[in-house]
């Protein structure tokens, strides 16, 4: 039997991992979307675009519905307070990704070039808009939400507003986000494509990971000098059940990077993605376009597990109520609850990345002008 704190733990992690697995499966997807006005010259041109990610932009939403379920079983404090604090920022999310099912299936129903463009725009916004609001959502988480709980009901209260939301440091957080996932979805775009296509998305990745490296560049050096991180002073054992108002915290500029200097091997986080998005300039400039997305990948997911580490074991600090910041020990479900779930995870995350795995591999290719011409009916 696993041991209370160790589900904490683990349950910490595997988020993360979901997190990950959905921003470097549809985190592409909405970088291709993003880059899709702008690479496409053509109605042919644009539904090679669409094709690249046709076929699989379903599946690969499946990771973020899985990241959330497993935050509203795992961390549910959590889930109540974000959907609180973040509830206009979802919702615009939400309408968003409504235009990304309604474009791919609506889109070629009529021939109409202007219908064409809506819709093309359309993915655009669909593709682009929840990127900025991810970054902008880890900007603010980062800096402490507005919320505290009341400590005889635990009724949960967010003092902000969504405008507050879109601060500096956050939009800065946004483009951090778009240029990643634009980098990520141009690497997959010359995998998939060829001709000027692939050219347009090599310059286009090349650029994005220029923009990766220095917004993610400012960003660290903002949150070392001029954002104030949180810290756990005091709290019961992290083996027990407390309610988050029953630990003391304090905070103060420079606390998010305590764990890499406590820790030297969480920089490998970090390194990770600088490394990554240079191996993308590099190897997209040498025609290794499937090991550019693979350092594309390393580089998103050096990007979350660099935030993670920095707020560890924090997940939702308090700017309003220092001691209602929620954290990787009080967040969470009971001990019965976590260890269920882990062992659903144990049995199925090896079926899903293998029936993934099979269908991408099913799938490898070039999608071309003369693959669209020859299959008018049952391309998108």
């Amino acid at each position: 039997m696993i041991d209370y704190e160790t589900l904490k733990l683990i349950w910490w992690l595997l988020v993360g991992v979901l997190l990950v697995g959905f921003a470097v499966t549809g985190g592409f997807d909405m970088g291709v979307g993003t880059l899709l006005p702008f690479l496409g010259r053509s109605d042919e041109e644009r539904r090679v675009v669409i094709n690249s990610i046709g076929a699989t932009w379903e599946g690969n939403q499946v990771w973020l519905i899985t990241a959330g379920g497993a935050m509203f079983a795992a961390w549910p404090l959590a889930y109540a307070a974000a959907f609180s604090g973040f509830y206009v920022a979802l919702l615009l999310t939400l309408f968003a990704l409504f235009l990304r099912p309604v474009g791919f299936d609506f889109r070629g129903k009529v021939e109409d070039p202007r219908w064409r463009a809506a819709w093309d725009w359309g993915l655009f916004v669909g593709g682009a808009v929840p990127a900025l609001i991810f970054g902008v959502a880890f900007g603010n988480l980062l800096q402490g939400v507005p919320f505290h709980f009341d400590t005889g009901t635990m009724a949960v209260t967010y003092t902000g507003s969504f405008w507050a939301l879109l601060n500096p440091f956050a939009l800065l957080a946004g483009l951090v986000s778009v240029a990643m996932l634009v980098m990520h979805g141009a690497a997959y775009l010359q995998a998939r494509t060829d001709g000027v296509i692939e050219a347009r998305a090599r310059r286009a990745a090349r650029w994005a990971a220029i923009a990766l490296v220095v917004t993610f560049a400012l960003a660290g050096v903002w949150i070392t000098l001029g954002i104030n991180g949180y810290r756990i002073v005091a709290m019961p054992p992290p083996g027990s059940a407390f309610v988050p108002t029953a630990k003391t915290v304090e905070s103060a500029t420079g606390l998010w990077i305590a764990n890499f200097v406590a820790h030297p091997w969480l920089c490998l986080a970090p390194a990770f993605t600088f490394a990554g998005a240079l191996g993308v300039i590099w190897l997209s400039g040498r025609g290794r376009p499937w090991a550019a997305f693979a350092a594309s990948g390393a580089a998103v997911a050096g990007v979350i597990f660099t935030a993670g580490f920095a707020m560890f074991p924090f997940i939702m600090p308090s700017s309003s109520d220092l001691r209602s910041g929620l954290t990787a020990w009080d967040a969470v479900s009971s001990r019965r609850t976590l260890s269920i779930m882990f062992w659903v995870v144990v049995f199925m995350l090896p079926v899903v990345l293998a029936y993934t795995t099979w269908v991408y591999w099913k799938l490898r290719g070039k999608i071309t002008v003369l693959h669209i011409r020859e299959n008018t009916h049952t391309s998108y």
